[in-house]
């Protein structure tokens, strides 16, 4: 295939990995035409033959730093309006396609940006990488299927201290928890994130789909099951006074002054 280009996602392919990349630095905030972008980038690769795995990585400081709160106003069609729920439809399509992805993850993968990370089969991350479900210090529900995905892959004791907290977890300890797969320094997470989509790459391409497909058997529907409660709850949370103070707190870099209402 030759490079293509999805609204700010590009895609190219070189010895059988592909990469896509999201040019949005240097945060890559994410909304519904990102999402719907990216899986449209890995569709195109999904149905091309010579890809047999992909790196999806980010161009700039962040990752993915989730929705944009200081630029868009939480309303119907703020980043947690009703439009979400467009958002999380293009979100699940990315959990059904079948050739394995690496991550590369040079730096903050926040909420969505969070949920973004774990589409993925494996993760790469620099010490600088962080990790956070932050959703509770927005005064709402976790969403993108994190409430599904995080307890599968680090566990339920450790996800639940992500989501009642909040905290933010470095490179390090997300290796350390099973969260990341590999640490590399900064400048080399794309590389090793490379290295192993081509070690994946180079193994019978309908063996190692088949694998993966039983592995994965059932996520694709159990994240959408997850979407729809997690929307639901978000939609009633974002009329809440305090998801208003968590907005704002945010934006402002301070603790929110939460009422329970």
């Amino acid at each position: 295939m030759n490079d293509s280009q999805f609204g700010d996602v590009s895609v190219s392919l070189d010895e059988n990995v592909g990469l896509v990349e999201i040019h949005r630095p240097p945060h890559n905030y994410f909304d519904r035409q990102l999402v719907e972008n990216l899986a449209d980038a890995f569709d195109s690769l999904d149905r091309d033959p010579a890809c047999r795995a992909l790196v999806l990585a980010s161009e700039g400081k962040s990752f993915c730093a989730g929705a944009n709160f200081n630029r868009a106003a939480s309303g119907p069609e703020g980043p947690l309006g009703t439009s979400t729920s467009q958002l999380y439809k293009q979100a699940i399509r990315l959990f059904g396609y079948g050739k394995p992805v690496v991550a590369a993850i040079q730096g903050a993968a926040i909420g969505g940006g969070f949920g973004l990370a774990l589409v993925a089969d494996f993760r790469v991350v620099s010490p600088e990488a962080r990790f956070a479900a932050n959703f509770v210090k927005l005064g709402i529900h976790p969403g993108f299927g994190l409430t599904y995905t995080l307890p599968r892959l680090i566990g339920v004791q450790r996800a639940s201290l992500m989501f009642y907290t909040g905290r933010r977890i470095g490179g390090e300890e997300a290796v350390a928890w099973g969260l990341g797969d590999l640490l590399a320094a900064p400048d080399k997470v794309r590389e090793v994130a490379r290295e192993l989509a081509g070690e994946i790459a180079e193994c019978a391409p309908l063996a190692v789909q088949s694998t993966r497909a039983a592995i994965r058997r059932g996520l694709a529907d159990a994240v959408k099951n997850q979407t729809d409660l997690e929307l639901s709850e978000q939609l009633r949370l974002m009329q809440t006074e305090d998801h208003k103070e968590g907005v704002r707190a945010v934006a402002e870099r301070r603790p929110g002054r939460f009422i329970g209402r």
